[in-house]
């Protein structure tokens, strides 16, 4: 639900679609400025929803998609060590390449429904997303969506930053 949202933010939040192509569609030149990836500590709900045990480490990925050099929205994704040996492999190495590019063009992926959450300044993520911002809203938006191939979940959350209205 998202109810207090802005309107103009409601679009972004509710597509089903690829978020990196839609953000491609408009703005001139699109990037992925990785943040940190590897072995990491994930929140209890995190870890809940993908089956790991509390206090065990996990693949974390967090990255900035970038349109025209700002910040747009920060990407946190995670997913079950022993499955960068198995189905999610390619994830470890996408560098500065988007994740929707490998879970938009996979034809066994398969999506869950899309979760909201409105962010505040205490939050874990809302934190990170704005870790180089020059000001930020007191409230950011998220979108969590669980993804699985071959059985192997992957939960990925999109945090959508003030720049996101600004574009095209």
């Amino acid at each position: 639900m998202t109810s207090g949202c802005d309107a103009a933010l409601r679009p972004w939040l509710h597509d089903h679609g690829s978020l990196t192509q839609r953000i491609q569609q408009r703005c001139e030149k699109f990037s992925v400025q990785p943040v940190r990836s590897g072995l990491a500590r994930i929140a209890f709900d995190e870890a809940a929803i993908l089956g790991i045990a509390p206090h065990h480490f996990a693949y974390s990925r967090e990255v900035f998609l970038l349109a025209d050099g700002k910040p747009v929205v920060f990407a946190h994704s995670t997913t079950a060590c022993e499955h960068l040996r198995g189905a999610w492999k390619a994830m470890s190495g996408l560098g500065n390449r988007s994740l929707g590019s490998l879970l938009f063009t996979h034809p066994l992926v398969i999506r869950q429904p899309l979760r909201f959450k409105a962010l505040r300044s205490h939050h874990p993520l809302y934190r990170s997303a704005t870790q180089n911002l020059e000001s930020a809203s007191a409230t950011l938006w998220a979108r969590r969506s669980l993804f699985t191939l071959h059985g192997a979940p992957l939960l990925v959350t999109e945090v959508f930053l003030p720049e996101i209205l600004n574009l095209k």
